[in-house]
């Protein structure tokens, strides 16, 4: 059955097994005819479907052509996957193909997608299009009904299954509910706190119009969006309003989806098809520790067989002439037949260079032998001695060389350790070959004359050191450069002993490079028993196509051949690179009776093949196939008979076997000149396999592994098969296991190292009663299988390619070879796919990179990924982790032209593999994420405080100062309105200076006393009141740039009894994103006038302006430049302290602009608490570096120095960006002790200064007069930024302790302020998993899943703090995880909305607990926190409480049940990659988005998509749906520097960030 199948698929033109019609050129270069190839696939295609007989040959031979892509041809290497299997493979995705699953495409700019002409590949032919969905249902493996096209196809897909799945996507966190599709998505216009879009009509709207987005850059500079017409997002920096979504309606009237949201919703429903169950519980997460439970499958085979019995080769025959060492060989041949010919060398045109005979081998290693031992160092210090170890650097077109040196050093009895030539400095493993030579005691390097010429060289023409090498002497080997030895030197010449003869590298799969030591009895030995096996007699022609440094190459081609005085016919890899038929030609040529090949020399003999007439292989006795350990070497070797057969090669010549460095030669197949007897073939199950069970399979076609045996056991060895891990306990005899021999031709050692050697070449295989089998010790060959019926043993893989995922092995070449079957040679380049396993959350995941072919498409490729995660999927039955491409040619590689693993490895885990697509499919692979958390039904409020009591938990509450029992000699306090202070002020203290502007160059711009300000207030109300007619009660929006006319000019609203409202002035390089907003808060707070300067005021009425919003409609516009004479007649005093003073508008992180009113009582209240808190007096000077437009950067701009008289020095944050050192020279000049900022000027400073601290202090800076440096915030602390910014400044003076921070929010503007007395702000470790639960356990700093918090300074005076749940409302226990409830007299009355619609956020500002004190009047934060009794004791004397801000609720995910901050995820994906600047992660239907801006090449994006799912699985058990790349500057930040996230996620929606990419992980 199985030679039939294969002939069926496998026409002998070897064409016919691939899925697309090859284009084939000719030797002139035309193209041949798409056409005659497709009729000639439908003829094939017939016949496989209607299953009729297929003659035994196929007469369609290709004529003269010849393939002639030479350029390709190294990339081929040893996979060719059987036709069974690529039958198998298309089966398998044909049942797919069924399901009809469209698969979200990433997204890449432009500039990502290297554009290369298609017309050299593709013939103009309409039929010869990409399958639809991966092949066609009836499992034909070619489409021919026209190219359909990706989008279509992903329309289509959306079309049909948007109504079902729709219905079923959650709603918990922004999904999409039953709205259908995602693009449809309306996204709610925030106003106040309302989710509710106002409900006014078109007609009458007073909202602006959505523009095209900006968003501004950290720098200040402004960044254009490209506009999309499916949607608008308003963006102004520092205020972002709304987004509004606009569902584009095409000519039909059906809605046209967003490409991102409908990629989302892609994404969403194939995560919804059916996918392997989960593991049971792989780790119960509770926070105790990780329980890892790994239940095996109850149905999984196990083996059956009786426990095996180790195998013994036949004897090794004492044969009378055998020589007693190599070395005697070399000399009988060397004297008795000096002409024989013992090697010849080929140049790259097939030609022969140099015949050496024996004779000359002989003087010749005589000539090397004495100057290595008299000619290197002194006569009383030569540099090596006998025993001594040396490199052998030889290239691989220089065989003779070689050899010469090789047997040199042998006859020295100095040991030999060939390596490869070192091409670069940085060549990929060549310096792990570097730590090798270290080890090997190695100083010095044999080499060639050619090769030494072509070695780098420094400056002055010596070799440097390359990187990880020791300091080597190089010792070119050629007789001309030689000195004779002395007619009575001659070296001694022993029997071969245990002395260890040479040393052959070996590279680990983690890359490390190991020694194999080989003694002279074992060499001799292994020569005995190949030549006994292999029948070697004198004067053979052997023709060698293999590395000749090492491994079988080597064996046969240096050492037995020269014990069985052979002619070695050696082919170098150049060579085959431009004639893969060399090696053919010249068996024939030479009459060679035995060739060693490895199955890719096969291969491309057969992709090269022509009719050639003159080729005859009757000579050929033995063909040595050296990777028959490769279970897919099979199908070269099928493929090569079946089209050489007719040439002569008969069946039996083809000899696999199989090799390992610690082994040697393993097994070996006899040549037989009996052609009866078939070789072994197994036909295992793949499922069976990865139990290690061998399962001979006839139904399961599409999973199954054929295999071939490699022979019997070598001669004189005994062989037996073990357990692969653990102790190493003989197997069943239907079980897999690592093959170990025990032979006196192995390896003896890994030099210098015993622990590994130990575990390697000394193990004792024992029964399962644990008795050993044997006295003498045991190699471990590293290779798995089985020894089968008549002692044939098999090998399904190598321990190197084994990858243990989810308790089920899997074999590296097997996955490789499904890969290559879905399309071979189409979209990648055959032998040019790595496959390796990577350990993410406690499991392996399986990545596979393949090298792209430069002339496949975005969608060609996209498609061919997406068919191989199926393929392996189906047949394999595990998901792939990570699918990469790469360009072609870019994979590191070995010196023989294939793929350096471990190398390959190291890049894809350090992101500089610089992928050109990724696919990530973790849904599919992590099965073993904690279960999610279940709600827990809600205890009872009674008995949670009953529980609290019983566990003696107090209730999480605490307070600041009594603002009653604080005595001070505060004068300000006898007026009860801020306009009064100021008023006594200008009376009592009228040239004392309150406030002083500075300039960017640290010079006093200008400044204001008492009198002057109160002067100038006097005089804008005199203004209001004329010329704006303003009544009491009226709202005037004060619109000016941070500095004292907004001083002024709030004051003069006071006197004329009018409300100021601050407002940040629209950018001039940017109007039309920042005046949408100036002109919405205009709106939205009622203001009947606008005050500004004479600069804005034209502004406002530009032309540039009035293409943003409509001019007209502006209320009366003040400008303030140009004041009256006059004071007004009497200044306004409010009847009640209880009225309006002030409106706070400003926008959240979530986007809701909001407008908070404090009242009289509230502003004065906070100005006392903050002048109790700070200490300030008259006397006092404080420095301000904040924006003055809301919350505590206003109160402290513009309000505190007229309460408390303190002067107030004003640096605006802008100028920071023209003098980053502007804020901190102003604080050491003025001699400044309370200094206030903001996180964006802290990263300004770190960031600008870092490097000139040196300069600072030259330029006498001097931070040690601070006492307290606060960092103004509406979030939780940032604690890496202030720790960084205390060390870098501790050197100018500043004490660590004075950096703090406070903490304020829309419904309190300040609760938390570090104040000059009371204890250190102090810091606590908590575990982050425990926190997602809403639990707070604290741990010890450094222990896994820690996350520092530090406390958000000193609780206000007056102020009182309880946390309650936010959803019971019922108070919490200390260290309990809850929302921070406020209640104090600074509180704002409530939020000011034109909507009036207040009744959902009422609570915010008039909550009640629901049990305990339920009088009290709370306003709910909307921020999670927790409180914390500390050691300290504050200046009462009292331990003092710790409130520590861990974020805010509204921002908070709530993801498989729990509860997750964007902050901690962000940290995580920053710390994964250099390149990482910025992150930002928002949820979108269940789904995590994360966004990364991208610092470096565009190259480097696609490197961060695993590297990124990677952290975020490791640190906190999610699967990112999503990962988009973008520029520096595109993730939106307000004025207090906060990530304005919701934002970011309309723009991402809306197709408007334009990413650099966007993967979607399946």
């Amino acid at each position: 059955i199985y030679s039939n199948i294969y002939v069926l698929n496998k026409c002998p033109c070897s064409y016919c097994a691939h899925s697309q019609p090859l284009k084939l050129l000719s030797s002139s270069g035309d193209v041949i005819k798409a056409t005659q190839l497709r009729k000639k696939f439908k003829l094939t295609n017939n016949i496989i479907s209607s299953n009729s007989s297929h003659p035994r040959h196929c007469k369609h031979q290709l004529g003269g052509q010849r393939l002639v892509n030479t350029d390709s041809l190294h990339f081929i290497s040893h996979f060719f996957p059987s036709d069974v299997h690529t039958e198998a493979v298309q089966a398998a995705l044909a049942k797919h193909k069924e399901r009809k699953v469209a698969v979200p495409m990433p997204s890449k700019r432009r500039s990502l997608v290297v554009q290369t002409s298609m017309d050299a590949y593709t013939p103009p032919d309409t039929s010869s299009g990409s399958e639809e969905e991966g092949g066609q249902g009836e499992g034909t493996p070619t489409s021919s009904q026209g190219s359909i096209s990706m989008e279509h196809w992903i329309s289509r897909a959306i079309h049909q299954g948007s109504t079902t799945s729709s219905s079923s996507s959650s709603t918990q966190s922004g999904g999409s509910g039953a709205a259908g599709r995602l693009a449809d998505v309306l996204a709610q216009t925030h106003v106040g706190k309302s989710g509710n879009a106002p409900s006014t009509s078109p007609a009458s709207t007073s909202i602006p119009q959505p523009v095209t987005p900006t968003l501004p850059a950290r720098s200040g500079r402004f960044r254009k969006f490209d506009s999309c017409t499916n949607g608008n997002i308003c963006f102004f920096p520092g205020l972002c309003v709304f987004v509004c979504i606009n569902t584009c309606v095409s000519s039909l009237g059906v809605p046209v989806s967003s490409r991102v949201s409908a990629k989302i919703q892609q994404l969403v429903n194939t995560l919804k098809q059916p996918r392997r169950p989960p593991l049971r519980e792989f780790f119960v997460d509770d926070f105790e520790e990780l329980l890892e439970v790994q239940q095996p499958d109850p149905n999984q085979p196990r083996p059956e067989g009786s426990q095996m019995v180790a195998i013994r080769g036949e004897p090794l025959g004492v044969v009378t002439n055998w020589p007693p060492s190599l070395e005697a060989a070399l000399q009988r041949w060397g004297t008795i037949s000096p002409k024989a010919p013992c090697l010849t060398t080929m140049d790259t045109n097939g030609k022969p260079l140099y015949v050496l005979t024996y004779g000359k081998l002989w003087s010749r290693s005589i000539k090397v032998a004495y100057n290595i031992l008299h000619k290197l160092g002194t006569k009383q210090e030569p540099m090596v001695r006998p025993g001594d170890r040396v490199a052998l650097v030889f290239p691989n077109n220089d065989p003779a060389a070689f050899m010469v040196a090789f047997y040199g050093c042998l006859l020295a009895e100095v040991v030999p350790v060939p390596i490869e030539v070192p091409l670069t400095r940085k060549d990929a493993g060549s310096q792990q070959i570097g730590f090798l030579l270290g080890s090997c005691g190695v100083t010095v390097a044999l080499t060639s004359d050619a090769c030494h010429k072509g070695l780098p060289k420094g400056p002055t023409g010596e070799i440097p050191q390359f990187k990880g090498w020791p300091k080597l002497l190089w010792f070119v080997t050629e007789s001309k450069h030689l000195s004779k030895p002395p007619r009575d030197w001659f070296p001694h010449i022993k029997d071969a002993n245990n002395d260890t003869a040479y040393i052959e590298y070996k590279t680990c799969k983690d890359g490390s490079v190991l020694g194999v030591t080989v003694t002279r009895i074992a060499l001799l030995t292994h020569c005995q028993a190949l030549t006994q096996s292999c029948g070697y007699t004198e004067a053979e022609i052997i023709v060698n196509v293999l590395d000749f440094k090492k491994d079988v190459g080597l064996w046969h081609g240096i050492l037995t051949s020269v014990m069985n005085m052979m002619h070695v016919i050696s082919i170098p890899y150049s060579l085959m690179k431009v004639n893969p038929l060399s090696w053919i030609q010249k068996v024939c040529q030479y009459k060679g009776k035995v060739a060693c090949v490895k199955s890719r020399d096969m291969h491309w003999a057969l992709v090269a093949h022509r009719d050639q007439r003159d080729v005859n292989l009757n000579s050929l006795r033995m063909l040595v196939v050296a990777d028959g350990s490769n279970p897919w070497s099979i199908s070269s070797c099928d493929a090569f008979l079946n089209v050489f057969q007719s040439k002569g090669l008969r069946p039996e010549v083809i000899c696999p076997c199989a090799s390992s460095a610690e082994a040697l030669t393993v097994a070996i197949r006899r040549p037989t000149d009996d052609s009866n007897q078939p070789p072994g073939r197994g036909v295992l199950s793949m499922q069976g396999l990865s139990y290690s069970v061998i399962r001979v399979d006839s139904e399961e076609r599409l999973s199954v592994l054929t295999v071939q045996d490699v022979g019997t056991v070598m001669p004189g060895a005994l062989m037996c098969v073990v357990k692969p891990e653990g102790v190493p306990q003989l197997c069943r005899t239907d079980e897999i296991g690592e093959l170990c021999v025990c032979s006196i031709a192995t390896g003896m050692s890994y030099y210098g190292l015993s622990g590994m050697t130990k575990n390697t070449f000394e193990v004792f295989p024992m029964t399962s009663s644990g008795a050993p089998i044997s006295e003498y010790p045991f190699t471990r060959t590293g290779l798995l299988g089985f020894i089968g019926p008549g002692g044939l043993v098999f090998v399904s893989g190598k321990m190197d390619g084994l990858m243990v995922v989810s308790g089920r092995r899997h074999n590296a070449d097997d996955i490789v070879a499904t890969a290559l079957a879905v399309e071979p040679m189409k979209f990648v380049y055959r032998g040019r796919i790595a496959v390796f396993s990577v350990t993410v959350l406690h499991d392996e995941r399986i990545v596979v990179v393949a090298e792209q072919r430069p002339d496949s498409t975005e969608e060609d490729s996209f498609q061919w990924m997406s068919r191989v995660l199926q393929a392996i999927d189906s047949i394999h039955n595990v998901g792939v982790f990570c699918l990469a491409l790469v360009p072609a040619n870019t994979l590191p590689k070995t010196p023989l032209g294939g793929i350096h693993l471990s190398e390959t490895k190291q890049l894809f885990l350090e992101g500089s593999l610089h992928p050109c697509n990724v696919l990530m499919c973790p849904h599919t692979c992590v099965t073993n994420l904690p279960k999610p958390r279940q709600k827990q039904p809600e205890i009872g409020p009674a008995s949670v405080m009953v529980g609290n009591l019983v566990s003696g938990k107090r209730i999480a509450q605490v307070s600041g100062r009594d603002l009653g029992q604080i005595e001070d000699n505060d004068q300000a306090r006898k007026f009860l309105f801020l306009s009064e202070v100021l008023q006594w002020r200008a009376q009592t203290t009228p040239d004392h200076v309150l406030f002083t502007l500075l300039s960017s160059r640290g010079t006093v711009l200008s400044s204001l006393t008492c009198l002057q300000l109160h002067k100038r207030a006097e005089k804008i109300a005199a203004m209001l009141i004329e010329r704006g007619h303003l009544q009491d009660g009226d709202h005037v929006a004060l619109v000016y740039p941070p500095g004292i006319d907004l001083v002024a000019a709030f004051y003069g609203c006071l006197y004329a009894g009018c409300v100021p409202i601050t407002v940040r002035p629209p950018h001039p390089q940017n109007i039309a994103t920042t005046l949408p907003t100036v002109k919405m808060i205009v709106e939205v707070s009622r203001s009947a006038c606008v005050m500004t300067s004479q600069v804005i005021s034209k502004l406002l009425k530009s032309k540039e302006a009035s293409a943003a919003v409509d001019v007209r409609s502006w209320p009366p516009v003040l400008d303030t430049d140009d004041l009256p004479k006059k004071k007004p007649p009497q200044l306004y005093k409010p009847s009640n302290p209880d009225t309006l003073a002030y409106l706070d508008f400003s926008v959240s992180t979530t986007g809701m602009l909001a407008g908070v009113k404090m009242s009289h009582t509230a502003t004065s209240a906070f100005c006392r608490s903050i002048k109790l808190q700070c200490e300030l007096y008259p006397s006092r000077e404080v420095a301000i570096c904040l924006d003055p437009y809301c919350g505590l950067g206003f109160v402290l701009w513009c309000l505190c120095s007229v309460y408390s008289g303190h002067q107030s020095i004003l640096i605006p944050p802008s100028e920071l960006e023209v003098n980053p050192a502007l804020w901190l020279l102003a604080v050491s000049q003025f001699r400044v002790r309370d200094t206030f900022c903001s996180y964006s000027v802290m990263e300004l400073c770190t960031k600008g200064l870092g490097l000139q601290t040196e300069s600072l202090k030259s330029r006498g800076l001097d931070l040690s007069r601070v006492r307290t440096c606060v960092v103004v915030a509406e979030e939780r602390p940032r604690i890496a930024l202030t720790q960084s910014f205390s060390k870098l400044f501790k050197d100018l003076g500043l004490h660590p302790r004075a950096v703090s921070t406070s903490f304020g929010c829309r419904v309190n503007l300040a609760i938390c302020l570090q104040g000059t007395s009371g204890p250190d702000p102090t810091t606590v470790y908590v575990d982050m998993r425990a926190l997602r639960h809403d639990r707070v356990r604290l741990v010890e700093r450094g222990s896994p899943h820690s996350l520092p918090l530090m406390e958000s300074g000193k609780i206000l005076p007056g102020v009182r703090i309880i946390i309650a749940n936010p959803e019971t409302k019922g108070p919490l226990g200390d260290s309990h995880l809850g929302e921070i409830w406020v209640h104090c007299t600074h509180n704002g009355s409530g939020y000011f909305t034109v909507y009036g619609d207040e009744a959902l956020q009422s609570d915010h500002f008039n909550s009640h607990l629901s049990f305990g004190d339920t009088q009290t009047i709370w306003a709910r934060t909307g921020y999670l926190g927790f409180l914390r009794r500390t050691e300290l004791t504050d200046a009462s004397g009292e331990r003092h409480d710790a409130l520590y801000v861990v974020g805010a609720l509204d921002e908070a995910m709530e993801l498989r049940g729990m509860r997750y901050h964007p902050i901690d995820i962000e940290t995580s994906v920053i710390r994964t990659h250099k390149s990482i600047m910025e992150c930002a992660v928002f949820p979108w239907t269940n789904l995590l988005v994360v966004v990364v801006e991208l610092e470096g090449s565009e190259q480097e994006a696609l490197d961060l998509v695993p590297l990124v799912t990677n952290a975020v699985l490791e640190e906190h058990y999610l699967i990112v749906g999503v990962v988009v790349v973008v520029d520096i500057g595109v993730i939106p930040i307000n004025s207090r520097g906060e990530k304005q996230r919701m934002h970011l996620r309309d723009g991402f929606l809306a197709d408007q960030l334009d990413p650099i990419y966007v993967a979607y992980n399946m």
